[in-house]
């Protein structure tokens, strides 16, 4: 790619346009293509704030070495605390009225930057903006036919699991000060960026641009590839919908900490960790969330390399003796789940599961999606 000529000062950008915030940790095979994708960018007032999060590779030698070509290059090293408090530093130090962001593993397109700032300089209405992706595998091989994120118009929080207004945070451009307006990133467990655009989307229109602006890396290892990563998740983005349904009505809403984070991570199963969070909902919140993250982890089942255990399908049958307070549509749809996942349980031999998920009346639906290899 073409680099803009080397500059003399870094007084020359004393404030910029945009400041792109990366968090990094042990991303030495990595991070100088991405940075590298953000100096060949079509516009150039921008500064790069990369936070090495406690790096043990060679990240800190391939940064200072980058930095040295660049002083639009602001590194900060700090001890390894999680990607929360690494991106709250990074806007710490960020002074820019817009930001946007690149993790270490991605690569922004040459016209990313502009479509996004123009795009949010010409709809004062939008308060954050991102684009499609070109998913990609850890060797930059494209993955085709992933699924790009729905439009963040069409977020609901009362449907189970949300419909969340989710950007790929690798295409995200936003107004610095709305983002420090809502508080920041929040523990949200591994759902801190979907949390941020619940809170953001209360102030303004989030937009999804149809262009391609990322090639975004798909790791086998990611943190949501194992079905205890999974469970957290499934937790956690449920957990932010909730909170954003208790501001909607008007209620306190959930206070997210360090420390409550850590405890779910720690709790064995789906069922110590829906306990640890809902201690303080009444009786229709956790219902409702009980449903949401039975069919959100039955969904993640389909995407990734696990399928629910014996208390996992416990725990999902058990929900949904709560599911006549759902309309039709989302019903059917907790229904569905049921029967697909069932039928890929039986396909891989685990008939006892399946018997353990399902009420006794879908047995026969799911077994005719096993005979079609539906799942």
């Amino acid at each position: 790619m073409p680099r803009p000529p080397k500059l003399a000062d870094q007084a020359e950008y004393p404030m910029a346009t945009i400041d792109i915030l990366m968090p990094a940790y042990n991303a030495a095979a990595t991070i100088e293509a991405a940075v590298e994708s953000l100096r060949a960018q079509t516009v150039s007032d921008f500064r790069i704030i990369i936070i090495d999060d406690g790096s043990t590779d060679e990240t800190p030698a391939i940064l200072a070495r980058l930095a040295a070509l660049d002083p639009r290059l602001v590194v900060i090293r700090k001890e390894n605390a999680g990607i929360v408090e690494a991106r709250n530093t990074a806007l710490s130090h960020a002074e820019a009225e817009f930001i946007a962001c690149l993790d270490a593993d991605d690569i922004s397109l040459p016209n990313r930057l502009e479509l996004t700032l123009n795009y949010l300089r010409a709809h004062p209405e939008c308060i954050a903006v991102g684009g499609r992706v070109q998913h990609i595998d850890e060797t930059g091989k494209p993955l085709p036919g992933v699924d790009q994120p729905a439009d963040p118009e069409g977020a609901r929080v009362d449907t189970i699991p949300a419909r969340d207004p989710y950007i790929i945070h690798s295409t995200l451009m936003t107004r610095r000060a709305e983002v420090e307006a809502v508080g920041r990133y929040r523990h949200v467990p591994y759902s801190e960026d979907t949390d941020l655009f619940w809170r953001l989307g209360e102030r303004g229109r989030l937009v999804i641009l149809p262009e391609i602006l990322t090639l975004y890396r798909v790791h086998t290892a990611s943190v949501s590839s194992t079905l205890h990563n999974g469970r957290v998740m499934a937790v956690g983005c449920q957990l932010g919908a909730r909170s954003a349904a208790r501001r909607r009505a008007g209620r306190p809403d959930i206070a997210f900490s360090k420390a409550a984070y850590e405890t779910l991570k720690k709790q064995p199963g789906l069922e110590q960790m829906v306990a640890s969070v809902s201690v303080n909902f009444d009786e229709a919140d956790e219902k409702h969330f009980r449903m949401a993250v039975a069919v959100k982890l039955m969904e993640m089942t389909r995407m990734r390399p696990f399928e629910p255990d014996r208390a996992d399908c416990a725990y999902i049958r058990d929900a949904w003796q709560y599911a006549g307070r759902l309309d039709t549509e989302n019903r059917n749809q907790f229904s569905w789940y049921l029967t697909v996942t069932a039928a890929r349980l039986i396909r891989v031999g685990r008939l006892g599961d399946a018997l353990a998920l399902l009420p006794p009346r879908f047995l026969p639906i799911a077994f005719a999606r096993f005979v079609k290899g539906q799942g």
